[in-house]
């Protein structure tokens, strides 16, 4: 077996993945180099391993390939987690050219190195797709080019084919980890973090819950340890390399019935405050929801050794003392 990188290269660190999978990487004796434009990120994340010998941070953007000259030459892998999404607010732009742009940067410096690369992607390139649990090898039923919701999926898939592409041509390990709903502590405080986070949000301030849609759309949710695991087992194990993997919780639950369950665990008095926001009140009125969104996680159980082990009640319930310990809320 080969022997596990050492020394990790982690796009996106200050953010919600970057930072937990940092502190999982130096918990575990690596060497860590994190870039971070600190735009969605934040340094508090990273905060307490600023001054650890283990652990270089570079505040600069991906998308600029004068980030990735004069690192470092020993890298032994790059976990490239920094990207754009949320395309509903008129951002498809960012979204398609950061993530782009990004990608082939990390990549470029993949083959320079002639390094590993682990890549985040994400459940949205399933689309459509109505056959149910997702399994990696399963088609993506993408919308219309129209619907400029689609463009980060379709920007995860150009990524994820770019990937293999430089796999196939230039013989670095790649792999591609699809991400269902990760949640926990240090989560962004907007969509940008997910339904839990604006819920959790809402329901300490005594405010309504704002759905999309009728609320009767599907989710799962996956605990940051959960997903960090599979990141972690996915870095440090050459048997994945070359594979896709669903990294998530195979728990499926409606985002009305996810508000429900927020605010029982919230012991916060009064009922729960429910606004149906419509779809057509998003930017250039087109819109299109995924209705169910449940992953297959064999292959992750059996090539990673890696299973959602946090039930979503817990994580919940812890994640809304973190919300809770910043003081920002009524209740």
């Amino acid at each position: 077996m080969a022997e596990a990188p050492h020394k990790i290269l982690v796009t996106g660190v200050a953010g919600f993945l970057g930072s937990h999978l940092l502190d999982k990487l130096l918990a575990s004796g690596h060497q860590v180099i994190g870039i971070d434009n600190l735009s969605m990120g934040k340094l508090e994340n990273i905060a307490e391993h600023l001054s650890n010998k283990a652990f270089q941070f570079i505040q600069k953007d991906v998308t600029e390939k004068s980030t990735f000259e004069n690192l470092e030459n020993d890298i032994d892998c790059i976990v490239h987690l920094a990207a754009f999404k949320i395309p509903r607010y008129g951002k498809a732009i960012d979204t398609l050219k950061i993530n782009y742009q990004g990608t082939e940067n990390v990549l470029e410096l993949a083959r320079n190195l002639n390094c590993k690369c682990v890549l985040a992607s994400t459940s949205d390139v399933y689309g459509r797709n109505p056959k149910l649990p997702f399994n990696e090898d399963d088609n993506s039923v993408i919308g219309s080019s129209k619907v400029a919701r689609w463009s980060y999926a379709v920007s995860k898939l150009f990524d994820e084919h770019l990937a293999f592409a430089y796999q196939d041509s230039y013989d670095i390990p790649v792999v591609i980890l699809r991400f269902f709903g990760s949640y926990g502590p240090r989560h962004h405080l907007s969509w940008w973090g997910g339904p839990q986070s604006v819920f959790i949000e809402q329901i300490l301030n005594d405010g309504e819950i704002s759905i999309h849609g009728d609320g009767l759309q599907t989710r799962s949710f996956t605990y940051v340890s959960d997903t960090v695991a599979g990141i972690y087992a996915a870095t440090i194990k050459p048997e994945a390399n070359g594979e896709i993997f669903n990294i998530g919780s195979d728990r499926e639950i409606t985002i009305l019935d996810l508000a429900k369950t927020i605010k029982g665990l919230s012991n916060t008095p009064g009922e729960l405050k429910v606004k149906f926001v419509p779809y057509e009140s998003f930017t250039g009125n087109k819109y299109e929801d995924v209705r169910r969104r449940v992953p297959d996680s064999t292959r992750c159980e059996q090539i990673l050794g890696v299973k959602a082990e946090v039930k979503l009640e817990e994580g919940l319930s812890r994640t809304i003392a973190w919300h809770r310990s910043l003081n920002l809320y009524k209740y």
